[in-house]
């Protein structure tokens, strides 16, 4: 097909299936996404192995092993889809020093930093138990809006993939919730409010700006559907419910 037939194609929601069928504009759109997927589960499985013995009890670090598990084989398995254009995986595993983190004072706003593709959110540091719990809390509500985003995009082996991860990540976010109930419980509500206020502006960034250039093309190939603006605000009312069961508010 020839653009205008291709572009046609998708606006009646028509889905592809290889690569083969894609144009070159369309491949680098699906492939920067494909990428900072897989980024950000590396860089956020090496942020959270760090905290695998930080965690008070057996129960807790046998949660957080998972999780770094888990988030390893969903990596791997986008980038099993990304092999047929030309990525290989044994390779791309040793790409970047996944478990580099900036200054914790830092603030990256939502420009990517140059190198990887990982959402910012992965380049701070957890500072320990309770604060990875509570990152966990935030960016697994906003993992859940994002990834069901791109369960509905318009390559059909990468929807079909997201939406098999797509449990396993809201199993992290519940489970971790629990964890934390159980921190509000024993120990108070004080330094849960102070992580919150760390990390929630940085969860936000990691929807984009409300002007992004990047959205048009992304919605006109049916990659993305929903503006940051739109999926940020869903993001924020489903963390403020969370946070009222937590009692956090």
């Amino acid at each position: 097909m020839d653009d205008a037939a291709f572009l046609a194609y998708l606006e009646q929601s028509g889905r592809l299936t290889s690569p083969d069928n894609v144009t070159p504009a369309y491949r680098r759109e699906l492939l920067r996404l494909m990428a900072g997927f897989v980024d950000s589960e590396l860089a956020a499985a090496a942020g959270f192995a760090e905290i695998i013995n930080k965690a008070p009890t057996l129960s807790g670090r046998q949660l957080m092993a998972r999780m770094v598990l888990e988030k390893i084989c969903h990596g791997e398995r986008v980038l099993t889809l990304m092999q047929p254009f030309g990525t290989d995986p044994d390779l791309y595993a040793g790409l970047h020093p996944w478990e580099n983190r900036v200054e914790r004072a830092e603030d990256l706003g939502v420009e990517r930093r140059a190198g990887d593709m990982r959402l910012n959110v992965f380049h701070y540091p957890l500072e320990g138990w309770l604060d990875a719990l509570v990152m966990n809390l935030l960016m697994g509500e906003a993992s859940l809006i994002q990834l069901a985003e791109l369960a509905g995009c318009s390559y059909q082996p990468l929807a079909e993939t997201i939406a098999e991860i797509l449990p396993a990540e809201e199993r992290h976010l519940l489970a971790g919730v629990e964890k934390l109930q159980e921190l509000a419980h024993d120990s108070g509500l004080g330094e849960i409010r102070s992580s919150i206020t760390y990390w929630r502006p940085r969860v936000a960034a990691s929807f984009g700006s409300d002007e992004s250039p990047r959205f048009e093309p992304l919605a006109r190939f049916g990659l993305r559907h929903r503006a940051n603006r739109d999926l940020r605000s869903r993001w924020s009312q489903a963390v403020d419910e969370r946070l009222v069961a937590l009692g956090v508010s």
